[in-house]
């Protein structure tokens, strides 16, 4: 099965890589069970917060900041608090911290969070004890707003990815949306690389067999921060969606034109094709 290079992966849509990173202080357990990434930029408000209760998710636990473009006091708020803080002085672009924490981890099970979004430990919990009982990749419920008259594109992205997959029980559950986790099998199989395009992830996640399920619901929907627009474009959902269509055309290079479904025996050697 071929997936993407590291290094295709990081020259896409402006993710980075490059430039100087600096570990910061760090004060973590010597063999955690669980390290929660997650990646930063400018959240000073709402970091300390977040490590706090990503702290309460397990005993053995290390935090891993990826403070990425920030010229607030997050990397210092969250360095003085005891994590592991990766300091990058230009923004990585959307995802890619996901993949720099996935490779500076070193726990059994990887919970991905978001540095401006206040979840509670306990609907952190369900997520890391999926993994520990043996799911590979742990999905966020939340399947978006679908009783519109006129439906999300990003829904409807996550939802046709799903059920091209043959997952439509997973209905728009993505890896887009945190919380998550995986386990360390699921990273290794995967490509630590390739979480930088979470539908990607996920279509190789299940392509290979790995156990996914969607386990806990945290409407992340009414948590997100209202974004930014240029010239009325939503650039960040037209990253999604792009992400969806990457994730579908390398499904369709490892089946066929037709994602493995039937066309009810037309013979292509009488009509056209």
């Amino acid at each position: 099965m071929r997936k993407p290079t590291a290094q295709k992966r990081h020259l896409q849509r402006g993710r980075k890589r490059s430039g100087k990173v600096r570990l910061l202080r760090r004060k973590s357990c010597e063999h955690p069970v669980v390290s929660v990434i997650i990646p930063a930029m400018n959240e000073q408000k709402t970091i300390g917060h977040v490590i706090r209760e990503a702290r309460r998710v397990h005993e053995a636990c290390e935090v891993i900041v990826v403070a990425n473009g920030c010229t607030d006091r997050t990397a210092e708020i969250a360095a003085a608090m005891g994590a592991k803080v990766l300091q990058f002085e230009q923004p990585l672009g959307h995802d890619a911290g996901r993949t720099v924490g996935a490779e500076a981890a070193s726990g059994q099970a990887l919970l991905f969070v978001d540095a401006d979004m206040k979840v509670g430990h306990e609907h952190l919990r369900p997520f890391l004890n999926a993994v520990l009982n043996g799911t590979d990749v742990a999905l966020n419920r939340y399947r978006g707003l679908v009783r519109l008259r006129q439906v999300h594109p990003v829904v409807l992205a996550k939802h046709t990815l799903n059920s091209t997959l043959k997952r439509p029980d997973l209905s728009g559950a993505s890896l887009t949306a945190v919380p998550h986790a995986i386990s360390r099998r699921a990273a290794d199989i995967i490509g630590t690389a390739n979480l930088s395009v979470p539908p990607l992830a996920q279509a190789i996640a299940i392509r290979s067999g790995l156990k996914v399920e969607a386990v806990h619901e945290v409407p992340v929907g009414r948590l997100n921060r209202r974004r930014s627009k240029l010239n009325g474009r939503d650039l960040l959902s037209q990253v999604v969606i792009n992400d969806h269509l990457q994730a579908l055309a390398w499904y369709l290079s490892q089946t066929d034109p037709r994602a493995g479904f039937s066309d009810l025996g037309r013979d292509r050697n009488r009509v056209g094709r």
